[in-house]
């Protein structure tokens, strides 16, 4: 692609339409609906097959099950941002009387708050949510299974907790609140709690033979905030690009990318997938996918955004198991970025340049180790090792001389300049670290101080 608003060659299309056609024939799905979106723009969709009679579409809506979570997530985000709580904050401040008042906000975004996977029986995605009309009714006796925050453990009555926390908080229903906070300001008129026509049915598929089950399509109540929406491939477009960019509307580019980061503790170096504050990640093809999955009894749904290349993808299909959404919305994402790869940003000189930032670009040492630090957009610095391996980060300005680490080892570190008497560059400061134009520079304050002998060989 040249820009993003144009079409994607035939030749993708057909790539892309087979895979969805693959997977909803081999996966047996009453219906496979796929979506592809690059810098904001939908340029592809398709769909196999049909519902009650009719050819589905992007703008059919099918229940996206756990990626309501996200949308959950981006509200408690919101209640963050507004300094209403505090994600460290314990349950128990904003939410008293649960029995699990310990666990932290953050904890409960991330599954590592130690609570059980699912609720205590009947099993919850089948029976009606007027069974469970308390957060007792929803925890159980032992909701706790894990120490807290010690481990991943993926929990939907922690995404209950969640719910009625925004409630608690806002004095509004969970739904109403989303309906004014994200789905409006957003646009996504198609996304819902219960179903709008044209939507599709829920579908069990007989393992070992080719006839069908309708499956009930329940109100989860309570549990509702994690898995209850119904959605399209559409909206989850749009929803992915604001996943990807933020949108002052809802919630900062700043915030988004901190749902992106990995919260609970991973159990390997070398992971492979992780989870954020509301948002799955997986490493695949290269690179780093964001977004969540879903299921319920007749659906199951992934949306997956690639964030280096610009490209979200959405995978809905109306049967209990079947096809791999996942890998099917996955694969969407890298038929479009292998096929047409996308094009850099052309290179532009800076409009205005200050002599002040100008003087600190170039080569500087941390001791021994050289580094390059550059000036990029918006007074922004990034520094980089200039040999092997080493600490490097972006930064962005602060105020004053003062910038703060996006990335890397020093993210949330400050990197100061220190300046000499007459205003000339002494040093720069690193969370402590000194780095000096010249390895140990004698001219400038190094913390234990430079031998005046200076450097010699060995004889």
């Amino acid at each position: 692609m040249t820009s993003p608003h144009e079409a994607l060659l035939p030749s993708t299309e057909r790539a892309l339409l087979h895979r969805l056609a693959t997977a909803q024939a081999e996966g047996r799905a009453p219906s496979l609906v796929g979506a592809v979106a690059r810098d904001g723009q939908c340029v592809w969709s398709g769909a196999r097959s049909c519902v009650d009679g009719h050819a589905p579409d992007a703008g059919t809506q099918y229940r996206i099950g756990s990626i309501t979570k996200t949308f959950t997530a981006v509200l408690v985000m919101r209640l963050r941002d507004e300094g209403l709580l505090d994600l460290g904050d314990p349950l128990e401040k904003h939410l008293p009387g649960t029995g699990v008042g310990e666990v932290t906000i953050a904890q409960l975004l991330g599954h590592s708050a130690g609570l059980a996977a699912e609720s205590p029986a009947p099993w919850w995605e089948r029976t009606p949510g007027s069974l469970r009309p308390e957060l007792g009714d929803v925890l159980g006796e032992k909701p706790l299974l894990h120490p807290v925050g010690r481990r991943h453990h993926y929990s939907n009555p922690g995404y209950t907790l969640l719910g009625s926390l925004i409630e608690a908080v806002r004095g509004d229903s969970w739904e109403v609140v989303l309906r004014r906070e994200i789905l409006e300001p957003l646009g996504l008129s198609r996304t819902s709690a219960r179903p709008q026509a044209p939507h599709a049915g829920g579908w069990a598929v007989h393992p070992w033979a080719d006839v069908m089950m309708p499956e009930p399509a329940e109100d989860l109540g309570l549990m509702a905030p994690a898995g209850q929406l119904w959605s399209t491939a559409s909206d989850l477009c749009r929803f992915g690009d604001f996943l990807a960019e933020g949108d002052d509307r809802v919630l900062s580019a700043e915030s988004v990318r901190e749902m992106r980061a990995p919260s609970a503790p991973l159990e390997a170096d070398e992971w492979d997938s992780g989870y954020g504050l509301g948002l799955q990640l997986v490493r695949r093809d290269g690179g780093t996918l964001i977004g969540h999955s879903g299921s319920l009894p007749g659906f199951i749904a992934c949306l997956w955004v690639s964030v280096e290349e610009g490209i979200t993808a959405v995978a809905l299909a109306n049967t209990t198991s079947g096809p791999l959404t996942g890998a099917v919305a996955a694969d969407l994402v890298r038929i479009v970025a292998e096929a047409e790869p996308r094009l850099p940003e052309p290179w532009r000189p800076m409009p205005v340049v200050d002599e002040q930032l100008l003087e600190l670009a170039g080569p500087w040492y941390w001791g021994t180790s050289a580094f390059g630090l550059k000036l990029v957009a918006d007074r922004g610095l990034e520094l980089y090792p200039l040999r092997g391996n080493g600490r490097g980060s972006r930064f962005s300005a602060g105020e004053g001389s003062r910038w703060t680490g996006l990335d890397g080892y020093f993210a949330g570190e400050t990197l100061s300049v220190v300046r000499r008497a007459d205003g000339s560059v002494d040093h720069l400061d690193l969370g402590s670290f000194v780095l000096t134009r010249e390895p140990y520079d004698p001219a400038a304050d190094v913390p234990g101080g430079v031998d005046e002998a200076g450097w010699r060989g060995l004889r």
